[in-house]
């Protein structure tokens, strides 16, 4: 079997069509690819939550008594970092170390890395939006006297539903990865 060695980086195998055992590159990548929905909702969040508390300051300056209702909403945005855990540690533990060593490739470390860019939008993209919806809640909480909470729960879950649906396609295209 003739190989070629690149220093450091990647042992490929002509005869096995750069399928290799333990390909640190490979690894990496896997690695990389497990942080990134976690990454994603980090990210998210922070934005999301920046954008509602900058509003609820505001809000509580007109009116301190919507403190409550404030902190509730500024807050949504944060579970979408939890979900990018779940995702980190489902692909962390149940996933990557279950890998035969002689299957751990470019080719699957790729499409993992397919896998967790898609968790990582999905993450910061649906708790970067929510912060926005939850921005407008608190800005018309002192014109309504809080009771628009309610109503600005229920719009800002339809965007947390991305970030459900998030954990599921991950988990689903782990599973189709094999």
């Amino acid at each position: 079997m003739t190989c070629f060695y690149f220093p450091g980086l990647i042992r490929y195998s002509v005869l096995t069509g750069g399928n290799m055992a333990m390909d640190p590159l490979a690894q990496g990548l896997m690695y990389l690819a497990a942080a990134l929905p976690l990454a994603g909702g980090i990210i998210g969040s922070t934005t999301g939550m920046r954008h509602a508390a900058s509003v609820g300051a505001s809000v509580l300056s007109e009116d301190p008594t919507q403190f409550r209702n404030v902190l509730i909403l500024a807050a949504l945005p944060m579970t979408q970092t939890f979900y990018g855990l779940i995702q980190m540690i489902y692909m962390m533990i149940m996933y990557i170390p279950g890998l035969p060593q002689d299957s751990i490739n470019m080719v699957k470390a790729l499409a993992l890395l397919g896998i967790g860019l898609a968790g990582f939008l999905a993450e910061w993209l649906s708790a970067w939006a929510q912060g926005i919806i939850c921005a407008s809640g608190i800005a018309e909480l002192p014109r309504t006297k809080g009771k628009n909470l309610m109503s600005s729960i229920v719009l800002a879950a339809y965007v947390e539903l991305w970030g459900i649906l998030g954990i599921v396609f991950t988990i689903l295209g782990l599973s189709l990865l094999g």
